[in-house]
């Protein structure tokens, strides 16, 4: 069986004094590391880029390229720019350690030097820089797990949106993570019509995702074509009440009757719908009354709204991520500055109008990051 290989820290030593390399070499010799040597600061900087060495102890005065400068370019380099470095050096002032921490150096020995204090500090920062490794490694591997979680996320979303007669459609999906809980889905039904569900899992994050992935789940296998919003409300709340013991799940449900132009909508927490009624120039949010998110408890009834829309209507369908985005100063979004876009805006196309809306969002956040997911489904009329 082969031996297994123990990585060794490697320790790079920069004195342009043959003596001091010297004392360096034997005072670190019952460490366990290799050693390497440098005699001037060129020296240095080339093989630091080439072997990358888990510490570097750095003298300050040498000829030529002095240690500040040394370190200023060995952290200038992405190559180099984590490598602890320790200053060693004749130079006691206060102003010249600052200087020295202030281009990056971990820590400061003033010669000369006690081999017990040198041990110690080399020890310390060479476990500091191990855990380092250590959480930035597993820092990799986690990301690496949720860019997965997040691509088999988003196949599970429509990949294309549906063709519908009197009906232009568009969507923007946008998670504040890698991956999230909010989830949007189609179906045809019969007598042409369509159902729409936009749906919310509490929080983001992984944890999300699987409650969307189980929400999704649960939609697409309806045991019946899902035509009443009140119950596919109460079948998705039925179920997701076995599932969840500490969590829930919004949403809202829609069907549309493109000949009729009817739209009859069921909502479960989600905020109501906002219209924009073409005839009246006017926003506003749909008087659509709704219950308590479902996975809480069952439903004794379920309330369906019935809207008429017109043509050059709009109907909007979103996520409370939108509205409670937030600017640097914590003020959010709100439904009012949404009413507006969604009225002031002059659009050919449900993609150019949900495009504004997001610029206006995101200028609003002004570089404040989304704390939570953001879904919007915006239908217009013909």
């Amino acid at each position: 069986m082969p031996t297994q290989q123990i990585a060794v820290d490697t320790i790079l030593l920069v004195d342009d004094e043959p003596a001091n390399l010297q004392v360096l070499m034997e005072t670190l010799g019952g460490t366990d590391c290799k050693r390497l040597i440098a005699k001037n600061g060129e020296a240095a900087l080339s093989i630091a880029r080439k072997v990358i060495p888990e510490l570097i102890l750095l003298d300050i005065m040498m000829p030529g390229m002095d240690g500040f400068e040394v370190c200023r370019r060995l952290k200038s380099d992405p190559t180099t720019a984590d490598i602890p470095v320790i200053f060693l050096s004749a130079l006691s002032a206060t102003e010249d350690k600052v200087k020295g921490f202030a281009l990056g150096a971990v820590d400061y020995v003033t010669k000369p030097f006690q081999p017990e204090e040198v041990i110690a500090r080399v020890t310390t920062h060479l476990t500091i820089h191990r855990l380092n490794r250590e959480i930035q490694k597993r820092k990799d591997m986690l990301e690496q797990e949720l860019k997965i979680v997040s691509d088999l996320q988003r196949v599970l979303l429509p990949k294309d949106l549906p063709e519908i007669d009197a009906l232009q459609l568009a969507v923007h999906y946008e998670t504040s993570l890698y991956s999230g809980g909010d989830y949007y889905d189609f179906v045809a039904l019969p007598g042409n019509r369509w159902g729409f569900l936009l749906a919310d899992a509490a929080g983001h994050g992984a944890p999300a995702a699987v409650e969307m992935a189980m929400t999704c789940a649960l939609f697409r296998s309806c045991p019946t074509p899902p035509v009443e919003p009140d119950a596919l409300l109460s079948y998705l709340n039925q179920n997701l009440c076995q599932i969840y013991e500490s969590s829930f799940v919004t949403a809202v449900y829609a069907v549309f009757d493109p000949g009729a132009r009817r739209l009859n909508i069921a909502r479960a927490g989600q905020p109501p719908p906002m219209i924009y009624q073409a005839s009246e120039n006017r926003a506003l949010e749909a008087e659509c009354e709704g219950v308590l998110p479902m996975g809480i408890g069952g439903y004794e009834r379920i309330p369906v709204t019935e809207l008429q829309l017109e043509p050059g209507d709009r109907l909007l369908l979103y996520t409370d991520g939108v509205s409670e985005r937030f600017n640097p100063g914590g003020e959010p979004y709100g439904e009012a500055r949404l009413l507006d876009r969604l009225q002031i805006e002059k659009c050919t196309t449900p993609q150019q109008l949900l495009a504004l809306i997001m610029d206006d969002v995101n200028r609003f956040a002004d570089g404040r990051m989304a704390e939570d997911d953001q879904a919007l489904l915006l239908f217009m009329l013909d």
